[in-house]
């Protein structure tokens, strides 16, 4: 699904103008970023949650030269999804 598809199911479901939808999409993405940018989790309880793991850098090799190269020390954002999702999707699975 693309967020274009996202916003079209919502603007549907919710009887909106497709705008209307946008907008709303729009704000919810804008808010999870700037939460997340901040260092904040985000939780959709029963959907998912969203954290920011910061990973120590460390000595690794290039594949190609075999050169010791040091990689710098970065954060990621990690998806966990919520128990309702996981049986969602696990009963979807089982239907094909």
């Amino acid at each position: 699904m693309l967020k274009a598809d996202l916003i079209t199911s919502v603007a549907e479901r919710q009887q909106l103008k497709l705008s209307d939808a946008k907008r709303a999409v729009d704000a919810v993405f804008q808010a999870m970023s700037e939460a997340l940018a901040e260092g904040d989790g985000v939780e959709i309880r029963g959907f998912a949650s969203f954290r920011v793991k910061d990973y120590r850098g460390y000595e690794g090799r290039n594949p190609k030269t075999g050169e010791r190269i040091s990689v710098a020390p970065k954060r990621r954002v990690v998806f966990k999804p919520g128990a309702e999702l996981r049986q969602r999707v696990d009963k979807g699975s089982s239907a094909q």
